[in-house]
């Protein structure tokens, strides 16, 4: 024990031996036989070998026995009820003695009721989060049944509402009064200070369980399933030799109406109408999509016999053959899911997203169970500004999930792959990044950047193409890297200013920088991949500068003013391709 002084007070520093439990260092046997002791051995007797080893064996235990006898006595004249050992060594490795802080000696459960999207719960969770504080988010968005939990426990649907243990503490307006005390610490203290044992508390989100489905489908419906699984047991499914090439899992118009009048027993127009219809809701599609359904020889195949189906990441096995539910609805309960993973999962300006404990989330598995239902919806029936929201949605959501199920490797191959090869089956065709990107928000417009060939003429996605070219939709859209804009989700009826206020953050974020000086501008590498869509030189400055700051405008008005002294350049960033993790 050293006894030294700091600041004119007394400090004792103590250092305490190895515990004697703690494995040693021994040298392997025979290593270190002298010669004396190798004559010895091989002029004594194995049995009188045997009888040393077990001396030496025995002698070795009781001075262990003493030693540890020996340490227990010298702790209990040591340790006291406030020791003051902060660190103490073993060979090799240091270990310290952290003492626990206030927050550590918290030891109760604090749930928050939140909603998607809501101004007053992302400030009672960035609070909880600065503080340091775990808590338990249940968003009544994503889990609807806890929301009648909600309103049993408070009476009213509000939100944000938090509870420290069972106790009700209320809502954003109850946290600010209690910060502005300043009795907010001792407070804290005496709700949490004792552990949650369950009792009334609100119970954290277990992982695995849905909710009752509601509103499943009825009547026409259930018939509708009924005539799909007698012709999946009854059709001759099988190849056939077609313009050139083999086509695989198909059955003829003709041979689809014969099995209806079997079946049903009803004239042949009927089972036309009946095909017509199974065609309409994406059960079926004709092998070169050239018509719904007529009789005769054309051919048809089920969905989950296309030949994208292997690709695409929201089928599992089989096709969901309940009816689909309404495309508005779908879309608000895709922006709802998604923004509550994202404002759980990622940091207050999203530039930074936790991939892992997304994929190990509640809510990610009820994404992938929602990503299903799109198979066969309904999209044609979604006015401008709902298809615009629902794909910029279904963009962002379809990179996380790539980026959970296959990653991303370097290189312009790999690139390519991660843009085209993951797909979604939705309303009944297949949709990549690419598809979604370049057919449906550019309308099928061409770019410079060299990844991808765009659709060919009569491809199934002109009919939900945008025919007006909207440029801000670039910056909508995030690719999961840190060079692309920050992921986010939109609504249908917000949709425009949303996309303008995303504009805006990207300039500011470093997507322009201005090199007065130099007469230099540096923009963003993704301006120069869909050039097509912007204009060029100083038409595009002068469109950039409705979405930049007052300095950088004033900046740009000098260099594009007339007295600005001649040409300016654009010079474009360089991308980079990390992961925004």
């Amino acid at each position: 024990m050293n006894e030294t002084s700091i600041n004119g007070r007394r400090c004792l520093e103590k250092t305490l031996p190895p515990h004697p439990r703690l494995p040693k260092l021994e040298p392997p046997r025979g290593t270190r036989v002298s010669s004396e002791e190798s004559t010895h051995h091989q002029s004594t007797s194995p049995e009188k070998f045997f009888a040393a080893d077990m001396m030496r064996l025995i002698r070795q235990s009781r001075n262990a026995i003493s030693k540890r006898l020996s340490l227990l006595h010298q702790n209990d004249d040591v340790v006291s009820k406030k020791t003051d050992v902060t660190e103490f060594e073993i060979s090799g490795v240091k270990v310290l003695a952290k003492l626990k802080s206030e927050e550590e000696e918290i030891r109760g459960r604090i749930a928050l009721f939140s909603r998607s999207n809501c101004r007053d719960s992302t400030a009672v969770r960035s609070f909880l989060r600065e503080r340091g504080f775990d808590f338990s988010e249940i968003n009544v968005d994503v889990y609807a049944s806890r929301e009648r939990e909600l309103v049993e426990r408070t009476g009213s649907s509000r939100v944000p509402q938090i509870f420290f243990n069972e106790k009700h503490f209320g809502g954003l307006m109850a946290l600010n009064s209690l910060r502005n005390s300043g009795e907010f610490d001792r407070r804290i203290r005496e709700l949490l200070g004792e552990k949650c044992c369950g009792g009334d508390a609100p119970a954290p989100v277990m992982y695995g369980f849905d909710d009752e489905e509601e509103g499943e489908g009825v009547g026409v419906d259930d018939e509708m399933m009924r005539f799909v699984r007698v012709l999946r047991q009854k059709l001759p499914i099988k190849d056939r030799l077609m313009r050139m090439k083999i086509v695989k899992n198909c059955f003829s118009g003709g041979e689809m109406v014969e099995m209806l009048i079997h079946h049903l027993d009803c004239g042949r127009k009927q089972a036309v109408e009946i095909g017509k219809k199974l065609a309409k809701k994406h059960f079926i599609h004709h092998v070169f999509g050239e018509n719904d359904f007529e009789d005769g020889n054309h051919y048809y195949r089920f969905l989950e016999h296309e030949p994208f189906i292997s690709n695409c990441y929201n089928f599992r096995g089989s096709t969901d053959d309940t009816e689909p539910q309404d495309a508005v609805m779908v879309g608000q309960k895709l922006f709802k899911i998604m923004t509550a993973i994202l404002e759980s999962y990622s940091s207050d300006d999203h530039s930074r997203v936790d991939y892992m404990r997304i994929s190990q989330s509640e809510e990610f598995r009820r994404y992938l169970n929602l990503a299903q239902d799109l198979q066969r919806l309904n999209l044609l029936d979604l006015s401008t500004n709902e298809k615009l929201a629902f794909f910029l949605n279904l963009y962002n959501a379809m990179v996380i999930h790539a980026l959970i199920r296959i990653g991303r490797s370097d290189g312009m191959i790999a690139r390519r792959s991660f843009f085209t090869d993951f797909q979604y089956v939705v309303g009944g065709y297949s949709y990549s990044l690419h598809s979604i990107r370049n057919n449906i928000l550019r309308g099928g417009h061409r770019q410079s950047y060299p990844f991808i060939k765009p659709f060919m003429s009569g491809n199934t996605h002109r009919k939900l193409g945008h025919q007006k070219l909207n440029p801000l939709v670039h910056f909508g859209l995030c690719d999961g890297t840190k060079s692309s804009p920050v992921v986010r989700f939109f609504t249908p009826q917000g949709v425009e200013a949303e996309l303008k206020r995303a504009a805006r953050e990207f300039f500011r974020n470093g997507g322009i920088e201005v090199v007065l000086d130099k007469r230099v501008v540096h923009l963003s590498r993704i301006i120069k991949w869909y050039k097509e869509d912007f204009s060029e030189g100083k038409k595009l400055l002068k469109w950039i500068m409705s979405y930049v700051d007052a300095n950088k405008t004033g900046l740009l008005t000098h260099l594009l003013g007339e007295d600005g002294g001649g040409s300016v350049h654009i010079v474009y960033q360089d991308y980079d391709w990390s992961i925004n993790s």
